[in-house]
């Protein structure tokens, strides 16, 4: 692209590239955060979002010209001074580098940015008890609900942020014709300054980043796990942990993880076989020392002894019901709720008690939003 007189570089084709990654790996994170299906891209977006914005903050301090942290403006005068000017003169001279509103909005986003994946790496852990944190699990499960009201209200202001930031820019472009919308696409800007330059090394630095960017998507996105998605939850062989339970169940049924409900649902349950969903199940069938067997395994491996995320997440949404089919927790009402009910009418589904329909897994205790397939 020619250069006009009126104009400055100020932002080279690397500097460009990594400030798109940040804005649409941030927003891709954000939408694919509502569907439970896409939660292997929203890990994805989430990791290169964390990756560029550490670029970010080490090119703050050894960036070319107008990307150091040292240029920027900081003083609330500057601030003050540049809203002030903003409104007063349509037409005014802007700087070549980062403004006060801009170097303050970079501060926010990379703040705001740095918390929200560290909460949401620590959340991985705590709650899905998978990623670099995945040993958490165990001992800090308790915490995830916090980390995850932390993780999804710095998400919603920083995407605020982020709308106030487009605002501003498009303010920018069309009132006051400065086409700040553009100088993020060709790297100029209509300012007074010297054109920015980028070493060699510099270069090598920012396409590594944006190359290791890319190959983080593969990584994470794969079916496959990665150390940076296995689960910490091995599959269960539930015939070897009890075999009375394994066989006499999985006559009528296949079986669901005892982790799934309390203590005293399954006890509910097992003490009311004369009516079980509409069957009687009888001596004969399955005798009393069987029974006790298999409430025994029950009681010994429900909810309250699990760390695994739906049986906390169950708990903390009881309060005090015990139901004893997983269709009446709040929580999977709430986690379901979007699903269209004909789904459960397909031939492949049948019902909503069908879990293993859409769960991968399911019937070796393996509940992970990335091995969850809704047919179509």
């Amino acid at each position: 692209m020619n250069k006009r007189s009126d104009e400055v570089f100020v932002w080279p084709l690397c500097t460009r590239i990594i400030h798109w990654i940040i804005a649409t790996s941030f927003l891709l994170a954000f939408v694919t955060s509502f569907d439970r299906t896409l939660f292997e891209w929203h890990l994805a977006f989430g990791f290169i979002f964390g990756i560029m914005l550490l670029f970010r903050i080490i090119w703050g301090f050894f960036g070319p010209n107008y990307a150091t942290f040292k240029t920027f403006k900081l003083k609330y005068s500057e601030l003050q001074g540049y809203f002030i000017e903003k409104v007063q003169n349509r037409w005014r001279k802007i700087h070549a580098g980062h403004n006060a509103a801009s170097s303050w909005f970079t501060l926010i986003v990379l703040g705001l940015g740095s918390w929200i994946v560290l909460s949401g790496l620590l959340l991985q852990g705590t709650q899905e008890a998978s990623g670099l944190f995945s040993r958490l699990n165990a001992h800090y499960f308790h915490f995830s609900s916090a980390l995850l009201l932390f993780h999804e209200i710095l998400s919603y202001l920083l995407f605020t942020w982020a709308m106030i930031h487009i605002v501003g820019v498009l303010i920018e472009q069309f009132y006051h014709k400065t086409h700040m919308l553009f100088a993020m696409i060709t790297g100029y800007k209509k300012a007074e300054g010297q054109d920015a330059a980028v070493s060699i090394v510099r270069h090598l630095f920012a396409y590594s980043a944006i190359i290791l960017s890319m190959m983080t998507l593969f990584f994470v996105a794969r079916p496959q796990d990665t150390f940076l998605t296995k689960s910490l939850f091995e599959r269960r062989d539930f015939k070897a942990e009890n075999s009375t339970f394994y066989e006499k169940c999985s006559q009528c049924h296949k079986i669901y993880p005892p982790f799934m409900l309390p203590r005293d649902s399954w006890i509910r349950l097992m003490d009311g076989l004369e009516n079980h969903f509409g069957e009687q199940i009888r001596e004969n069938n399955i005798t009393q020392s069987e029974q006790m067997n298999i409430k025994e395994y029950l009681l010994s491996h429900s909810a309250e002894s699990s760390s695994h995320k739906l049986a906390f997440k169950t708990l903390e949404s009881l309060g005090e019901m015990r139901p004893i089919s997983m269709s009446k927790v709040p929580y999977w009402r709430e986690a379901h709720k979007s699903i269209d009910k004909k789904v459960y009418q397909s031939l492949h589904v049948k019902n909503a008690s069908n879990c293993f329909a859409c769960h991968e897994d399911f019937e070796y205790g393996i509940l992970e939003n990335r091995r969850i397939h809704i047919p179509q």
